[in-house]
């Protein structure tokens, strides 16, 4: 288990990696639990008007990663759109901080932080370079580094757990996520590895636009990345209800929510440093339907439960069924367009708009009820699962 932890700590640029990580965590968890509660009880979007953001984010999250991955694979470019995706993560939370409101809020999160997530696949691309001369031990470090995102989970929102207990405002979310776009932007551009000046081989694909998307589009990748997607919504909406969920529930508050969230991201981490011990046994996409399974459990319990004391046993249920859902699909992805690091991760975010159409979907269609959403999106999950099964048996 920390044999991986090691060979990130030796290796500069999966090092790198692992910080970049840690500092994304700190902006996603700092954001991603209190949007929804900021859009709807602050800047006063109804709940359809706030699904029809997170649409147009996932829209725009997707068309920039996907042009970045195949862009990088052509030029080889990759530090500089690193560099260029790092300063969106530090413009966006600064508007929300200068000027909060409607057309801040769209700003923020529904283009500039779609942009920013971009840079996710991209070190995961970089990663996948970087890990050239060990195949071997590519899963483990891939969990280890994604680990790390789940990590700052834990720490920050322990803070705000304790912050929002003392009575600070929750708008206080966009300083914490500004400061760590700051030092993000810092570690690229003093870190990131210079183009060309790589141990490992790093060639322009030689391909065009069309043909970089032609490679995308085949049946054998999109089929698979809608049955992934359908399995992640699941934490995609569980990302959207918690804290409406727990505002809408007597004795809970700003608090419980960060509580809350930060345990799930706690029970992740040691599940996902595990992770190899089992993928040596069963096939990837067995792992996933089973890690979609769990989860759209813990989903469908969540409101349910969420006056009660047993609701803080759910965090070991997510903790079990994320660990599969959101490692194993980056190899997963990155093995179904082997020859291409940048296109292949950007599969991630084509996996991810995917999956937050369906949240969007289950939202939606829910009118505001949160059992209703939940029973949805654990609906979703599901069949995603079963279609993935198939779609790899049919491949076998």
């Amino acid at each position: 288990m920390l044999t991986p932890l090691a060979t990130i700590a030796r290796h500069p640029t999966l090092r790198l990696i692992g910080g970049a990580m840690l500092l994304i965590g700190a902006v996603n968890a700092s954001l991603f639990p209190y949007q929804s509660l900021v859009a709807i009880e602050r800047v006063g979007f109804s709940g359809n008007a706030y699904a029809l953001v997170l649409l147009c984010a996932s829209v725009l999250a997707v068309t920039a990663s996907v042009t970045a991955g195949i862009v990088t694979d052509q030029r080889s470019n990759r530090r500089q759109i690193a560099a260029l995706t790092a300063a969106t993560t530090v413009i966006g939370p600064s508007l929300m901080l200068l000027a909060p409101g409607p057309a801040s809020l769209i700003m923020c999160h529904a283009i500039l932080l779609p942009v920013s997530t971009s840079l996710y696949g991209q070190a995961f691309a970089l990663a996948k370079l970087a890990c050239a001369e060990m195949p071997a031990q590519r899963d483990a470090i891939l969990a280890s580094l994604r680990a790390a995102l789940s990590l700052t989970f834990v720490v920050v929102l322990t803070v705000w757990s304790l912050v929002f207990k003392a009575g600070v405002d929750v708008m206080a979310i966009y300083w914490t996520a500004a400061v760590a776009g700051v030092l993000l932007l810092g570690l690229v551009l003093r870190r990131w590895p210079r183009d060309g000046a790589t141990s490992w081989q790093d060639a322009p694909s030689g391909l065009n636009l069309r043909q970089s998307l032609h490679e995308i589009a085949r049946p054998k990748v999109l089929t698979r990345l809608v049955a992934l997607g359908a399995i992640t919504s699941a934490s995609a909406l569980y990302m959207v209800l918690i804290s409406l969920v727990f505002s809408a529930t007597p004795g809970r508050d700003a608090s419980d929510v960060a509580l809350f969230v930060g345990l799930v991201a706690g029970c992740e981490v040691p599940f996902m440093l595990a992770l190899p011990l089992v993928t040596r046994r069963w096939r990837r996409s067995v792992l996933i339907a089973a890690g979609g399974t769990v989860y759209a459990s813990f989903l469908i319990l969540l409101p349910l439960l969420a006056g009660s004391p047993a609701v803080w046993l759910l965090p070991l249920v997510a903790g079990l069924g994320g660990a599969a859902t959101l490692t194993l699909p980056i190899a997963y992805l990155q093995d179904l367009m082997a020859n291409r690091p940048g296109a292949g991760s950007s599969l991630m975010a084509l996996q991810k708009v995917t999956a937050d159409s369906f949240c969007a979907l289950a939202f939606a269609a829910s009118n505001g009820h949160h059992v209703l959403a939940a029973g949805l999106g654990g609906a979703i999950a599901l069949a995603g699962g079963a279609a993935l099964l198939l779609a790899d048996r049919q491949r076998g």
